[in-house]
Parts: structure tokens; C-alpha cells; sequence
């Protein structure tokens, strides 16, 4: 690994330490939780859409849990700024891993992707296209 990995390293340390969009959101249009049972952590996320009824005008959250969770939910957050529902809906793992910009062993990717599977499970709540009470990474693929 070289130089660039320490720099991503410092980036995920300092998300952790110091989130960005950390709290809970007034008067959100929908809020889901979600959880990855295996290393413990649990991510709420609250989004607010604007006017048109598609576009994430904020986006906060709030849980507990690994570095690589909570710093992916605060990176994850400032890139849902501003995305439109369908756009949220395309992100996958990949898109993930590349904010992060470190390679993720197969045992943290559910830490990893646990706060883009919470807003999206959230988004389709709210649509009705899913009927659940939270989002859990449990059954994911790896």
C-alpha cells in the first residue's frame, strides 16, 4: 500500500471521530434504521426531500458502531446531498468503497454498505415497494 492508503486511512479516522451530518433532522420525510448483527453496528438515517418529491434536500444520521460504518454513513451522507431517489436507488457497494478509497476485507463490506442499504431500504418504505421494520445486513451476499 502506498502513501494515498495512510491519507484514506485519516479521512475514514477523522469521519469517525468527527461525523459530518451527525443528529437527527426536523421534520424528516422518512426516517429507517438498520443493523449489521455480526459486527454490532446500527445506523438511523432521516432524510428530508425537497419540494418536488425526488431530490434529498438533507440527510442526517445517527447509531453506534465500527469505524468503517460510522465513517461510511458520514461520507455517505455528503454525497446524498442533493441526489435524486433513482440516483440514491443505483448506488452499490463499489460506489462505497471508492468514498472510503481503501480496499475492504470481505468480513467489514456489511459495515461498509450498511448506511446505503438503510437510505435506500428507507426510500422504498416510503414509495411502498418494501414492508420492513428495519434494514439488517444479515442476509446480504458477500
Amino acid at each position: 500500500m502506498g502513501p494515498g492508503s495512510d491519507m484514506y486511512r485519516q479521512q475514514i479516522l477523522d469521519h469517525y471521530k468527527n461525523p459530518r451530518n451527525y443528529g437527527e433532522l426536523e421534520d424528516p420525510t422518512f426516517t429507517h434504521v438498520g443493523e449489521n448483527p455480526m459486527c454490532g453496528d446500527e445506523i438511523r438515517v432521516d432524510v428530508r426531500l425537497g419540494e418536488d418529491g425526488e431530490t434529498l434536500e438533507a440527510v442526517r444520521f445517527r447509531g453506534d458502531g465500527c469505524a468503517i460504518s460510522q465513517a461510511s454513513a458520514s461520507m455517505l451522507t455528503q454525497e446524498l446531498h442533493g441526489m435524486t431517489v433513482d440516483e440514491v436507488r443505483d448506488l452499490d457497494r463499489d460506489d462505497v468503497t471508492d468514498l472510503l478509497g481503501v480496499d475492504i476485507s470481505p468480513m467489514r463490506i456489511k459495515c461498509a454498505v450498511l448506511a446505503e442499504k438503510v437510505a435506500q431500504d428507507g426510500i422504498d418504505i416510503h414509495e411502498g415497494e418494501l414492508d420492513v421494520d428495519r434494514t439488517t445486513t444479515e442476509d446480504d451476499e458477500d
